[in-house]
C-alpha cells in the first residue's frame, strides 16, 4: 500500500503547529483514559464503510480526512479497502499514539474538529463517525469542513438518529438509562441539516445502515468502551450488566447496531 507520505507538494498541507489549540474537544469524558479500552472492543461497523466508500466515491485517487478518528479504526478500513490517501485528526493524544502503532501508510495529527490543522487545497471526502455529539461548537467544525473540501467534496456525518438510539440492543435495551443521555446530546438530523446548510452545503441528504449481528461477548460492556456508559449512574450500568450476564444461558445475543449518514455537497447538481 502506498504511503501517505508528507513531502513539500503533499496536499495534506498541515498548519504550523502554533494553529493548534491546547483545549480538547468539549466533551466530559477523558479519552487518553478510555484509549486502550476503545482499541480493544471497538471495531467498525461495515454498512457505514460501504457506503464511505460507495456514497463517498472514494477510490485510489482520493485525499480523504477522518475528524476524531480515535483509534484509527475507519480510517484505517478506509484506505485497505479503496487504497485512498488518506489523513486523521484527533484531540487524544493517547488515541492517536494507538493509532500510530498500527499503520504508517497514514497521516494523523492532534486538533480539533472546530479548527482542523490543514490548509487547502482540500480533501474529496470529510467525514466522522460517532463524534458530532461530543462537540458544542458544530457549526465551527461545519465550516471547518467546507474550508478544506475540494471542489465536489463531500461531507459525511455518521451519527444516531433518535430512532436509532431507540433500537439499540444491546445498548438501549439492556442499558435503558442511556436512552435519556444519548437521546439529550445528539443533536437531531433536522438540527444537523440546516447547520450544515448555514456552513455552505446546498446538497444535504441522508442514508441509513443497520447490523444485525450476535453478540457472545460483553467485555467491551464491562469495560465501558462506549462512551454512554460512563454517563449513568453505577448502579443502573451494574444492573446493564446483570441483564446482559444472563441472555448467554439462552444463546447469543440479537445484537442491532444502525447508523444515520447525513451527507453533504458545497456544489450544485444531483449527488445520485
Amino acid at each position: 500500500m502506498r504511503s501517505l507520505g508528507l513531502s513539500p507538494v503533499s496536499r495534506f498541507t498541515p498548519l504550523p503547529q502554533s494553529h493548534h489549540l491546547t483545549i480538547p474537544f468539549p466533551m466530559p469524558l477523558n479519552y487518553d483514559i478510555l484509549a486502550t479500552a476503545y482499541a480493544r472492543n471497538r471495531s467498525i461497523h461495515p454498512g457505514v464503510l460501504g457506503c464511505l466508500v460507495e456514497t463517498g466515491r472514494v477510490s485510489a485517487a482520493s485525499d480523504v480526512l477522518e475528524v476524531g478518528c480515535g483509534t484509527g479504526n475507519y480510517s484505517i478500513a478506509l484506505h485497505e479497502a479503496a487504497d485512498c490517501r488518506g489523513a486523521g485528526v484527533d484531540p487524544s493524544a493517547e488515541m492517536l499514539a494507538v493509532t500510530r502503532s498500527r499503520t504508517d501508510a497514514l497521516y494523523f495529527r492532534q486538533g480539533r474538529a472546530e479548527s482542523l490543522p490543514f490548509t487547502p487545497p482540500g480533501f474529496d471526502l470529510i467525514f466522522s463517525v460517532d463524534v458530532i455529539h461530543h462537540l458544542t461548537d458544530r457549526r465551527a467544525f461545519f465550516r471547518e469542513a467546507a474550508r478544506l473540501l475540494g471542489p465536489g467534496g463531500r461531507l459525511c456525518t455518521v451519527t444516531d438518529s433518535a430512532e436509532d438510539i431507540r433500537r439499540r440492543v444491546p445498548l438501549s435495551s439492556h442499558f435503558p438509562e442511556t436512552v435519556a443521555v444519548e437521546l439529550a446530546r445528539y443533536p437531531s438530523i433536522e438540527t444537523l441539516r440546516a447547520e450544515m446548510a448555514e456552513a455552505g452545503f446546498t446538497s444535504i441528504w441522508m442514508e441509513t445502515t443497520k447490523q444485525p449481528y450476535p453478540l457472545t461477548d460483553i467485555q467491551g460492556y464491562r469495560e465501558r468502551a462506549y462512551s454512554s456508559l460512563h454517563l449513568i449512574p453505577d448502579d443502573a450500568f451494574r444492573r446493564g450488566i446483570e441483564r446482559l450476564e444472563q441472555a448467554p444461558t439462552v444463546g447469543p445475543i440479537d445484537a442491532l447496531s444502525l447508523y444515520t449518514l447525513v451527507w453533504g455537497k458545497q456544489s450544485t447538481g444531483s449527488h445520485l
